[in-house]
């Protein structure tokens, strides 16, 4: 199931709140960070063990932080680098519009079609309870699918478009999962900016843990 979006849109799914804005930075800002980023970011391609088997992530990934908390997801250990000025810019821009503080950077580079994110949440440990996730896209559009873990019938597209910004909240990381997929169509490279915060796991222990479901 499609939804056709116009400026701002904001969904209410069942245990899922999205906020989708196609042009939230204009075409020059999102032509010039999308050059900044990919010249100035120090890539990392590393390897993944799904199933038993390792391999190299299709898409390269990485990790910016106001502290020094790693992220851990899929076996792999990330240490953030500070922050850029060019990201510290996007940064408060989302922050202001989401209304929210983030203090981690999770960056991925799609190559091409044949990158891609499979159908995963995220719900690390690290990230608490219902968190929210800011997305930023820049270069390629590709689509961004998701689906609800229980009601076979929710399942939607939105195509993450050039300058574009998403934004994940309520329990939709606990309830849907979402993916990037592979393409055979001959397309160019996506950069995509996830915002999280990140708390301390010895932090998270002192809390009085709640249910997901």
């Amino acid at each position: 199931m499609g939804l056709f979006l116009e400026e701002k849109q904001h969904f209410k799914l069942p245990n899922a709140e999205l906020i989708y804005i196609p042009n939230c930075f204009s075409k020059q800002k999102s032509n010039d960070y999308f050059n900044t980023i990919k010249t100035e970011t120090n890539w990392q391609h590393d390897d993944i063990t799904v199933f038993g088997k390792t391999y190299k992530q299709p898409r390269l990934t990485a990790l910016f932080g106001d502290s020094d908390l790693s992220y851990s997801y899929s076996n792999i250990v990330m240490h953030p680098e500070p922050f850029s000025s060019s990201l510290k810019h996007i940064k408060k821009e989302v922050e202001r519009i989401s209304n929210h503080n983030f203090n981690t950077l999770l960056i991925n580079l799609y190559r091409d079609g044949n990158d891609s994110n499979g159908w995963h949440a995220d719900n690390e440990k690290e990230l608490g309870q219902n968190p929210i996730i800011a997305s930023v896209s820049f270069g390629e559009t590709r689509p961004f699918h998701f689906k609800h873990k229980r009601i076979k019938k929710q399942r939607h597209k939105l195509n993450l478009e050039h300058g574009s910004l998403l934004i994940m909240k309520g329990e939709m990381q606990h309830f849907w999962k979402h993916q990037i997929a592979k393409t055979k169509k001959e397309i160019g490279e996506r950069i995509n900016l996830t915002f999280r915060t990140i708390e301390s796991i010895k932090k998270q222990k002192t809390e009085i843990p709640q249910s997901r479901f």
